[in-house]
């Protein structure tokens, strides 16, 4: 699937429907060069789920733990942002503990998941972000049978 996205407002819009959709537990790989959307697509994303705070990226920590309760809800919605930019060795994750994060239930984000490759497991949905005239583009694709329904939701939603 081809998204065309004009701006910003649209990157993070595409992260809020996704959101929408997601189940409490999936694995998503963001993909794209320096300042393609892949932060603003979390933002989004986030947003999407009631988390009203700031997002930011993790390029320093590489992974910021969120938990969001949705409208005064007692259940907690737990997602890791991974931004694997700087990850010299892809066993950092095992000793910072990242197995941990994609067996629990939670969605993780990550950013830069060629970093973290052979330590990673297949993520349920890769979304490529690249520069589309002024705007971006989403190339979005499924890499498991979650994955799969993912895509099937997100298109009878209207995308």
């Amino acid at each position: 699937m081809n998204i065309l996205l004009a701006d910003e407002a649209a990157t993070e819009n595409l992260g809020r429907a996704l959101a929408a959709v997601c189940p409490a537990q999936c694995l998503i790989f963001l993909s794209g060069d320096l300042g393609a959307g892949k932060t603003t697509f979390s933002r989004g994303f986030l947003r999407g789920l009631g988390y009203a705070g700031r997002v930011k990226s993790p390029t320093y920590t590489l992974v910021e733990p969120y938990e969001i309760r949705s409208n005064g809800e007692q259940a907690v919605r737990h997602v890791y942002h991974f931004d694997l930019y700087r990850l010299a060795d892809p066993e950092e994750l095992a000793y910072m503990g990242a197995e941990d994060c994609f067996a629990a239930e939670a969605v993780s984000l990550v950013e830069w998941p060629q970093q973290g490759e052979g330590m990673l497991p297949p993520a349920d949905i890769n979304i490529l972000l690249q520069y589309q005239d002024a705007g971006r583009e989403a190339q979005i694709q499924a890499g498991t049978d979650k994955g799969q329904r993912i895509m099937q939701s997100l298109q009878v939603s209207g995308l």
